[in-house]
């Protein structure tokens, strides 16, 4: 009934759910037979759904440098997420793993789930990324050899000021971006991006990330991690756990509110940098997860739900149709779903880019309190913001990502869910017949 009832809420949603059902469908068929190359598109299925399904756009050479240098970093960032495993084993391994990706019988035992699968048979993929040309297993190899001094360097080290925040996430995201650039350039796709606009898309994604996941990080078993730098959240309280406290609720929405301010300073960037790609599925593969990030951000911002574990906008006269975006805390997955098969059917070119985060920084815009201690700033930043996607010249042609909840627009959703339905139930009874 979740899902039912989530696409008779958002009829709109049916069509791309059906499309990504249907991805999904093709990237199951995609996988190689090779065993070490079926572990690793079947690893990212299961690690990452929806950065499996955008992955699959791309030429195969690419995407199989890309699902390897993905896999590589999400098995070192399991080593540094695993509060269980002692320091002095911990640091070694971290700085050490550029050197554990050439060796095709190197495993490690660390992780739950799907991720312990992935560090168990680890094996598979050091075999698929030896099969690499030399550019590819250069640039990974660099990057992994980076990012684990970096996470190393953090083990033993605090989230103090927001210099210390910048240079956290540029270790664990902004080398990502550096790295996919190295990629895409080796690939002789895009010409190579500055460094200074690879580490800003990187620093976006993983901004958004921290932001999002305070309650999971805070009650993060056995030893709680957080990467909210004291610098800003010493403004608001003694201790950082105080924010999931009812009392504390007003403080922890400003903390929160200063926290989204700064992450939107990447947002200029990020649009500098897809505006220059060239390859259409290497920009889609880069802007739908910033799409993403924009509209979680306008959710999150001011919303004390984010610290309480379930997030949902806000409905009131002028209320929006874009509902729970994105939020691991949220509950509702068919919503979920129903929002990432959107964002992927409707990034397809920079107008879209543009009009996505010109729809969302309006959203964000109307959300801004003008009592809170970082309203002026907010405001300052969202304006800069709506001026570039103005610049732009193409947001007439945008698709609208965020709706008025108008009774004329409801009652043609319903006309066009019941219209999608029929034709669904006649083609599947035309099919048994």
């Amino acid at each position: 009934m979740g899902s039912l009832g989530a696409i008779l809420k958002h009829p709109e949603d049916l069509y791309p759910l059906l499309k990504l059902k249907r991805a999904a469908k093709e990237a199951e068929k995609q996988i190689p037979s090779e065993p070490h190359w079926g572990f690793c598109y079947s690893m990212l299925l299961k690690v990452s759904r929806s950065f499996a399904l955008v992955i699959q756009q791309l030429g195969t050479e690419l995407r199989d440098a890309v699902c390897i240098f993905y896999l590589v970093l999400r098995a070192l960032d399991t080593v540094e997420d695993d509060t269980s495993i002692p320091t002095d084993v911990k640091l070694p391994i971290l700085k050490d793993f550029h050197k554990h990706i050439y060796d095709p019988h190197w495993h490690f035992a660390c992780g739950t789930k799907e991720y312990k699968v992935l560090m168990d048979q680890f094996h598979h993929v050091s075999t698929a990324f030896l099969e690499l040309d030399q550019s590819y297993q250069k640039a990974i190899e660099d990057i992994t050899m980076r990012m684990g001094g970096g996470m190393a360097k953090f083990i033993c080290k605090e989230v103090e000021t927001v210099d210390d925040y910048d240079e956290y996430c540029h270790y664990v995201a902004g080398l990502v971006g550096l790295g996919l650039s190295k990629l895409f350039h080796a690939a002789k796709l895009e010409d190579l991006a500055s460094d200074s606009l690879s580490n800003s898309m990187g620093l976006f994604l993983q901004k958004t990330n921290i932001i999002r996941d305070y309650l999971e990080d805070i009650n993060e078993i056995p030893k709680s991690r957080m990467f909210w730098p004291r610098q800003i959240w010493g403004k608001y309280a003694d201790k950082l756990e105080d924010f999931k406290y009812e009392e504390n609720s007003e403080k922890a929405v400003q903390c929160l509110n200063d926290l989204v301010t700064n992450a939107l300073t990447h947002v200029e960037d990020c649009l500098i940098y897809m505006s220059a790609l060239r390859d259409l599925a290497i920009f889609r593969f880069c802007a739908i997860p910033q799409v993403m990030a924009i509209g979680t951000l306008a959710l999150c911002y001011n919303n004390v739900g984010v610290f309480r574990g379930v997030v949902k906008m806000r409905r009131g006269k002028n209320s929006f149709q874009f509902v729970q975006l994105l939020v691991k805390v949220s509950h509702d997955n068919s919503v979920f779903l129903g929002l990432t098969a959107k964002v992927i059917d409707r990034t397809n070119t920079m107008a879209d880019v543009y009009g996505a985060f010109y729809d969302f920084s309006c959203l964000l815009k109307s959300k801004v309190n003008s009592n809170d201690p970082n309203a002026k700033q907010t405001k300052k930043r969202l304006d800069e913001i709506l001026k570039t996607c103005k610049d732009s010249g193409v947001l007439h042609k945008r698709k609208p990502y965020v709706l008025e909840d108008k009774p004329i627009y409801k009652s043609m959703q319903m006309i066009i869910f019941f219209i999608i339905l029929a034709v669904i139930i006649s083609f599947y009874f035309g099919n048994k017949a």
